[in-house]
């Protein structure tokens, strides 16, 4: 039995589905119960948040994504289609990004993803998946975390996408898949020139046929240049995919 990212194929049952969905709304429902009891503080500016992570008012001054490229999520006029995209359109359909990367919004995600703050998962998939049900175009029937590589995981102990992402799954009420898997390890995006990163990722990842014949969103924290999530999309498209939408936490603006 392989329990592998990407030879999943056992697990894909109806009946586990509903099993797995079953459990994370359990799960749900008791952290829910936890935070109601213990009440919280605020992981921005340490007011007293109820049982949420994030009070109001610091949510209310996030830097959201308001006017951008439908395609490849760059702020935009009128929410157009940016000239880049018009001379060379992206391999996923939509990009759909919940904030712009920006203060205090990379502070967040740095301490998700870097210094372990798990617990920032839920209000990060909470506001994304109200990004995502505020397009009212998305047509996506399964979720997929852009994967990291094995080793990159075992250094960091998770994968910052997965725990995104499935809690985005249970948000939505769509199935999560793992029919996508990195391939080949590289040097981190972050320490890459801009015009380097699509080099680096280049044939890095790899789609099975769970992916065939479905409109699937890559779920990520950050898009940057986005060479990384147009590299996932290349191979679930070339997978039997339909299309394939980005759906990320936080959008960086490109440089000036």
């Amino acid at each position: 039995m392989n329990l592998s990212n990407f030879h999943a194929a056992e697990f894909d049952s109806p009946r586990y589905r509903a099993a797995i969905r079953a459990l994370a709304m359990l799960r749900a429902r008791g952290l829910r119960w936890l935070q109601r009891a213990l009440p919280q503080s605020c992981a921005l500016c340490a007011a007293a948040c109820g049982n949420t992570l994030l009070c109001e008012q610091c949510l209310d001054t996030l830097p959201r994504m308001t006017t951008a490229c439908p395609l490849c999520g760059v702020p935009s006029i009128m929410s157009a289609i940016c000239g880049l995209c018009l001379v060379r359109a992206p391999p996923f359909a939509a990009t759909i990004a919940a904030w712009m990367y920006a203060f205090p919004v990379d502070q967040l995600l740095q301490a998700f993803k870097y210094g372990g703050a798990l617990a920032l998962a839920e209000p990060l998939a909470d506001e994304l998946a109200r990004a995502v049900r505020a397009r009212h175009d998305s047509r996506a029937d399964a979720i997929v975390a852009l994967p990291l590589s094995p080793s990159r995981q075992r250094q960091r102990g998770f994968n910052q996408a997965h725990e995104i992402a499935r809690r985005v799954a249970v948000h939505m009420r769509i199935p999560m898949l793992r029919g996508l898997a990195r391939i080949r390890d590289s040097p981190p995006q972050a320490t890459l020139a801009w015009k380097a990163r699509a080099d680096n990722v280049r044939h890095a990842f790899a789609a099975d046929a769970l992916l065939r014949g479905r409109h699937i969103a890559i779920v990520d924290d950050v898009m940057t240049t986005g060479a990384t999530l147009a590299a996932a999309a290349a191979a679930a498209r070339q997978a039997g995919a339909v299309a394939v939408e980005a759906w990320v936490v936080a959008r960086t603006p490109p440089p000036a």
